[in-house]
């Protein structure tokens, strides 16, 4: 059995929750043993609980977003420790993409990362493809041994030895072609950007919390359609909105966002879209549509430009 240590930012967390899941067949079959963070018995001291399950871990997964690489503990403390064990042949490192990001100049850089082509979970139509892309890669790994000598070459660039010991023709980088998306494609990007913005207004209330003890949210879950997040101060409701699954007719076509937390009007102040380009589907901004800045949003971009509207009049 091979110990999977995950490294990341509780930012990223559900996605984590995500890839544990994919992972549990490989779980139930005796393959992997998977630890986080999240595993620290109650007053156990947590640097040494990391730091024990990182040294002993056979694979460690870097879910790496922006966030994990602006994260000192996760970058200069875990990254780098897992990179030593990587070099010195007693682990093996995978860079696990989930949020686009410039990770190409890490020192993990030159790794084989997941999913394929280390493209980013979070720019996957459908997220569960993206996540069984990983699950695969990882059975694959599970009962490679890490150990090498000191003139091998790391053991997860040594499986494409073979293939490279051929002479290599010069190739055109241009080998994009156009990616067709079908309506399947789009209402499920569309419903996993709308969980993964629930999430987001989710565990955002509640860090808002932690960090300012005068402010306290409330998320409420109306359906699988919609949820309404309040800010108060002082017991006075100061922000409220409500976030849904709208259209025209009985199809959810966009993510619509209204000031108030009311759970049944129809009005919104925004509305996110599904748009496309040859390669990827990203959220539009209806009301917004002019700007640049904002033209195309992944989820988290999405998340993000919503929360901003939730949190402006406490920062004005």
């Amino acid at each position: 059995m091979s110990s999977i240590f995950f490294s990341y930012t509780h930012v990223d967390e559900p996605l984590r929750d995500e890839l544990e899941v994919h992972l549990a067949l490989l779980r139930r079959e005796g393959l992997i043993e998977a630890w986080h963070d999240r595993r620290i018995v109650a007053g156990s001291n947590i640097d040494n609980s990391i730091s024990e399950q990182l040294e002993q871990a056979d694979i460690i997964l870097l879910l790496v977003s922006a966030n994990f690489i602006a994260s000192d503990y996760c970058y200069s403390r875990e990254m780098t420790r897992a990179m030593e064990r990587h070099a010195a042949g007693e682990a093996r490192v995978i860079p696990v993409i989930l949020r686009a990001c410039e990770w190409h100049g890490a020192p993990f850089g030159q790794l084989m990362a997941v999913p394929t082509d280390g493209r980013p979970v979070t720019s996957w139509p459908n997220r569960d493809e993206a996540f069984t892309d990983i699950a695969k890669s990882i059975r694959k790994a599970v009962g490679q041994p890490a150990r090498r000598s000191a003139s091998q070459k790391p053991a997860i660039q040594a499986a494409a030895a073979p293939a490279q010991a051929r002479e290599e023709l010069p190739r055109s980088s241009n080998l994009r072609v156009k990616h067709e998306f079908s309506d399947l494609d789009r209402d499920t990007f569309l419903s996993g950007a709308f969980d993964f913005v629930a999430r987001f207004f989710e565990g955002s209330l509640t860090a808002l919390e932690q960090r300012h003890s005068e402010f306290k949210g409330r998320f409420e879950r109306i359906d699988s359609r919609r949820f309404t997040a309040s800010i108060y101060k002082g017991g006075k409701a100061i922000a409220e909105c409500s976030v849904s699954l709208g259209g025209f007719g009985h199809k959810a076509s966009e993510i619509r966002y209204a000031n108030g937390a009311s759970s049944t009007t129809n009005g919104y102040n925004e509305a996110l879209s599904v748009a496309e380009d040859t390669q990827k589907l990203f959220l539009k901004p209806m009301m917004h549509a002019g700007s640049s800045k904002q033209e195309q949003l992944s989820e988290s971009g999405a998340a993000d430009y919503l929360w901003a509207m939730l949190m402006e009049p406490i920062q004005r």
